[in-house]
Parts: C-alpha cells; sequence; structure tokens
C-alpha cells in the first residue's frame, strides 16, 4: 500500500479499518478491520483512585500537539519488555501529515524539558482513533490519557475507539464490541461534530477531573 494518502486514510478511518506494518524496518502495510472492537465508553471512564491522586498532585506537564512527531517516534522506539512496533516510517510520515492538517493529535507529558510520556490518535467528527502511547516515568502515559478522555468528553466526542483490548486498558473500563455495532457506533459519530480544543489547553489538574466526573 505504498500510494497510500492522508486523504485515503481518513476515509479508511470513517469506514472502520486502520493501517499496520509488521516491523519498524517494514516497508508495507496492511488493513486492520478487527472481528472484536476495543471501545472505552467515555461516560463510564473508571479512573483508579491511586491515579486520581497522581493526576492533583501534577508530577508532569501535560501539553496539547506541542511534539507530535516526537511523541510517535517515542511510541515506535524499542525499549526493555518491548521487542517492536508496528510503526514504520510511512506510519509516522502519514500521521505527522494528518496532525498538520489538523486530523490528529497529542498529549504530552513533560518534566522540564524532557517528554516522558503521551499519546497519539486520530479525530474525525466526534469519533477519537487512539494509536499508541508510551511512558518514561511512571503512570506518565496514564495520566495523559486521563487528560485525553476529559478533552474528549468536555469537547462533545462520542467515541473512543482503542483498537484492541489490552491489561493496561481493560483496568480504565475498555471493552470489546462486535464490529456491527462498533459501526453503528462510528457512523453515529463520525456524523457529529465536536472540538478537540474545547478544553482550555491550561486546564487545571481539578478542571480535567470535574470534565471526567461529568456525564453527556
Amino acid at each position: 500500500m505504498s500510494d497510500i494518502t492522508s486523504e485515503v486514510l481518513l476515509r479508511a478511518y470513517a469506514y472502520g479499518v486502520f493501517p499496520m506494518a509488521e516491523g519498524r524496518a517494514s516497508e508495507e502495510l496492511f488493513w486492520i478491520d478487527p472481528e472484536l472492537r476495543g471501545v472505552l465508553p467515555l461516560d463510564e471512564f473508571h479512573l483508579p483512585r491511586r491515579l486520581k491522586k497522581t493526576v492533583r498532585h501534577a508530577p508532569f506537564e501535560v501539553r496539547v500537539d506541542t511534539a507530535f512527531a516526537q511523541v510517535m517516534e517515542a511510541c515506535a522506539a524499542t525499549r526493555d519488555g518491548r521487542d517492536g512496533t508496528w510503526i514504520n516510517d510511512q506510519i509516522l510520515s502519514l500521521y505527522t501529515e494528518l496532525h498538520e492538517k489538523g486530523f490528529a493529535h497529542s498529549v504530552e507529558c513533560w518534566q522540564g524539558k524532557e517528554l516522558v510520556g503521551g499519546l497519539y490518535g486520530v479525530s474525525l467528527g466526534a469519533a477519537f482513533f487512539g494509536e499508541s502511547m508510551f511512558s518514561l516515568r511512571r503512570d506518565a502515559s496514564k495520566v495523559a490519557l486521563v487528560y485525553l478522555v476529559a478533552r474528549l468528553k468536555h469537547g462533545g466526542f462520542r467515541l473512543l475507539d482503542t483498537q484492541f483490548v489490552t491489561s493496561h486498558l481493560a483496568q480504565f473500563g475498555v471493552i470489546e464490541i462486535p464490529r456491527s455495532d462498533y459501526k453503528i457506533l462510528l457512523n453515529t459519530a463520525v456524523a457529529r461534530q465536536a472540538d478537540f480544543y474545547s478544553l482550555p489547553l491550561d486546564a487545571s489538574p481539578e478542571g480535567v477531573l470535574q470534565s471526567i466526573s461529568q456525564t453527556s
């Protein structure tokens, strides 16, 4: 799929499929359309008590869209306990282009000048498709997820697609649903409008926690 473009990529997301590579050095992409899809119901997001305390203590400066490519590179990096990645050079290029066009975003955790955790994903209508996350400090990626959920809820999003369910994500309330049910949720969400920047970029930890506690 060397001829894939950012426009084709957006249409694929609207249809319910996404690309992956076999590995970091692979030059080929293939489409994924899982029979069972991971989603995080935003109104049922579970925030563990200890993580709530961590958010309140604000160990990180949380930023949005200030280092998108750097977040992707960190997600693609090989680290202890992680053998490889599905993020190759073509994916890096395509999603960076989506970011430049306003369709992909990053949530970043910083300590001083060091990027220590974060996540990125694609935004389309009122759907957000989480792609990958990384953490170099305890709870950094978890804090980024909390801030993402707050931003999505505040901005009127209807779907947070996690692609798959992992033990890491299950603790937050991620569930698996059949492909047919997912397509119904997807079609409804992409047809609506949402605002990723509705929550102030300098939202306080308490403001973030308040946004999470609100129901749609």
